[in-house]
């Protein structure tokens, strides 16, 4: 009866020794890259929806969980304010057009005045030539006594007469120049307004169609404190919409499990609400940093007593869902997360060779004792 005992003893050892030999192997080869946490959920690139407007909720159109499209409305603001500031810039563009309208008429009109004065100059200055060749010319005979004095003083003063109303003339040119640049300046300044107003009237425009609130993104709405004949504020949260699409894991590894961990890596996903249910997916990407170097207020480990702590690594991590997973799955849901490394298996090899060649090299750039 002992010997069937040693026997059987000895045949469960081999048994016992090949199962652990076969354990390892496998644990080397395959079990040891797969890394696993419980610590991950599911994440969504949700959008807050604010009014940057002040106003009353004349309307909302949306329900709590309701889906939406894209460009859907959601909110209206009473927009009677906003209408009557559209309109008082449309009044301002309208009266900023007519003045410059004015402001051109006045414009003709003053280019025809230098015309006039231009002409009325012109004839002044043949007047003035004619007095002063009539004066030069009677000259002489009256020093001869050809002609009597009277008559040269008559012509002396018709002449100095038509001078002064040559440099009347003058100055009425220079004075109608002086015009056009006045009704110029002042048609620079009008079309200066007619901008501005045109400008009030776009923000006007803005700002009323700022009343109509829409969805940026198609999704759920999540969250919504809006209500009708309520009074909101620029920048206060009104509702969420969270995309249904678009859905991602952040899981959070040790940082001694993401050593081997890469972008494109298989993943295995199990949702704590749908037991029994596996989802696939791969790596996304890592974040450049732990979770808490990236927290409001960092650690600070330079400073007091320090205990060392794992810390872990956020990874992002695209997974394949159906329709009807979709409806199902949500931001903030617990998961299970398993990511298969074996394809960067021989990258510590590749780390230890790669440093190993750098300490020789800087060995060898030390100059000996």
């Amino acid at each position: 009866m002992s010997t069937v005992w040693k026997r059987a003893g000895g045949v469960f050892l081999v048994v016992a020794l090949i199962a652990a030999a076969a354990f390892w192997r496998y644990y080397d080869k395959d079990l040891r890259y797969w890394q696993e946490t419980n610590d991950a959920t599911i994440e969504a690139d949700q959008v807050t929806i604010s009014s940057r407007l002040a106003g009353y909720v004349r309307q909302v159109l949306v329900d709590d969980n309701q889906t939406v499209g894209k460009g859907a409305l959601l909110v209206e603001i009473e927009p009677d304010d906003y209408q009557t500031r559209l309109a008082t810039a449309d009044a301002d563009i309208a009266s900023a057009v007519a003045a410059r309208a004015q402001e051109q008429a006045a414009g003709a009109e003053a280019k025809a005045a230098v015309a006039a004065a231009e002409a009325d100059l012109q004839a002044a200055r043949t007047s003035f030539d004619y007095a002063k060749r009539e004066a030069e010319r009677y000259r002489p005979l009256v020093e001869k006594g050809a002609e009597p004095a009277a008559t040269l003083s008559q012509l002396t003063t018709n002449r100095d007469r038509a001078a002064a109303d040559v440099a009347a003339r003058q100055a009425a040119v220079e004075e109608a120049h002086r015009r056009i640049d006045t009704i110029a300046a002042q048609g620079a300044q009008q079309a200066a307004h007619e901008q501005s107003a045109r400008v009030q009237r776009q923000a006007a425009a803005h700002d009323l169609a700022a009343t109509h609130l829409v969805a940026p993104i198609a999704g759920r709405i999540a969250g919504r404190s809006v209500r009708v004949g309520q009074f909101v504020q620029p920048g206060v949260r009104l509702l969420t919409i969270v995309p249904e699409q678009d859905l991602y894991v952040v899981a959070n590894f040790k940082e001694t499990q993401v050593g081997l961990m890469r972008p494109g890596q298989p993943v295995s996903v199990r949702v704590d609400a749908l037991p029994g249910v596996e989802f696939h997916g791969q790596v996304a990407s890592i974040t450049p940093g732990t979770g808490a170097n990236f927290s409001l207020i960092p650690p600070q480990n330079a400073t007091g007593n320090f205990t060392k702590v794992i810390q872990r690594v956020p990874v992002r991590i695209r997974i394949a869902a159906g329709p009807a997973a979709r409806r199902v799955l949500a931001p903030g849901l617990s998961l299970e997360v398993e990511v298969d490394t074996r394809a960067a298996a021989g990258d510590l090899d590749a780390i230890r060779a790669e440093q190993e060649h750098a300490a020789s090299a800087g060995s060898s750039a030390t100059p000996g004792q």
